[in-house]
């Protein structure tokens, strides 16, 4: 069976709409929640962010909303990430089957920057012992940001399917929402859609995702664009149970590589191997191209079945070049069918 003509012409309309995002590209790093860009799932990240058509589960929710309707059971996730300056990112998913109604989820992510000491031009000078105040008035504030969703998926056909997320996204710069009189903060309603394609080609698949399409958000007196991306992604296994180069029960070797487009920066690609041994032990290694610090990622992960559920935990290491050093992901998962 084939998808829809009209969904498939809405589909490719939206794709081109995303694509030509960079004729008008913000600068770099200007658009609104950037947090968002900071991508979860240790198994996606270890293979360089290339899992727009691998994902699938709970883990969808936040790489390809299509992939949630091959969730079957009950499929749970969640992902913390110390991250740069003391930063801590933390998410969590849950996608569960209605049988012949589709598939839904929801997501949560929360962003931890601590406590950052308050500093104010009329503090600038000399104290009564003759040391430099730089501004610090004594006190600290703590920004926070967070992003909740809900999503629903479907298979259309045996090969396809496809997924639409909305969420609310909300980011301040203060304790408060306010301060000395000036809104500091900001939410809007994002939304993401995507496909998912089996081409019936051995184990070939094919994907596309629009990711946090939305309104601009003001934060004092300017105006910034969402973070809006776009994933054009494929997948296949060389070897495996139904690989394209060898067949194999055991062992089973993937590649995957997602063309991705901010509305912010240049084009950018991903490209990941992942190597498992009977679904069990997997050994992960990815890149980043056309990134200013990202590149060189790699990671590990281990299932097991226990009870009727499936357990795994998966970790990722990213390098961020010389002055930021690198980032760690650890995620824990479980589905029960």
């Amino acid at each position: 069976m084939t998808a829809p003509r009209s969904l498939l012409r809405l589909v490719a309309l939206a794709a081109l709409v995303a694509a030509s995002g960079p004729a008008h590209a913000q600068k770099v790093g200007t658009t609104s929640f950037q947090f968002l860009k900071v991508m979860p799932t240790a198994r996606a990240t270890a293979m360089g962010d290339a899992y727009g058509s691998l994902a699938q589960g709970a883990e969808a929710l936040f790489w390809n909303p299509a992939g949630v309707a091959h969730t079957t059971g009950h499929a749970l996730t969640a992902t913390h990430i110390p991250y740069l300056v003391d930063t801590r990112i933390s998410s969590a998913g849950y996608a569960t089957s209605l049988g012949g109604f589709g598939q839904v989820g929801i997501q949560l992510q929360a962003v931890d920057y601590g406590d950052i000491a308050e500093t104010r031009t009329d503090q600038l000078g000399f104290n009564a012992d003759g040391t430099y105040n730089p501004g610090l008035t004594g006190s600290s504030y703590s920004p926070s940001a967070f992003a909740a969703g809900v999503t629903y998926a479907r298979s259309l056909t045996d090969r396809f399917s496809t997924g639409i997320t909305a969420k609310y996204v909300r980011e301040s710069l203060y304790d408060g929402a306010f301060a000395g009189g000036v809104n500091t903060a900001a939410g809007a309603v994002l939304f993401d859609f995507g496909i998912q394609y089996q081409t019936g080609f051995r184990s070939l698949d094919i994907a596309m995702a629009v990711q946090n399409f939305g309104p601009e958000v003001a934060f004092v007196e300017e105006r910034f664009a969402a973070p809006l991306t776009f994933r054009l992604g494929a997948t296949g296994d060389l070897v495996g149970p139904n690989g394209m180069v060898r067949q194999d029960p055991q062992n089973r070797l993937t590649v995957a590589y997602d063309l991705h487009q901010p509305n912010d920066y240049d084009q950018q690609m991903h490209v990941g191997l992942e190597y498992s041994f009977a679904e069990v032990v997997s050994l992960r290694s990815g890149y980043k191209m056309n990134y200013d610090t990202e590149g060189l990622t790699f990671g590990a992960g281990l299932n097991a079945d226990l009870s009727g559920a499936r357990l795994g935990v998966d970790y990722s290491y990213g390098s961020m070049g010389d002055f930021l050093g690198s980032v760690h992901r650890l995620t824990v998962g479980a589905t029960i069918r």
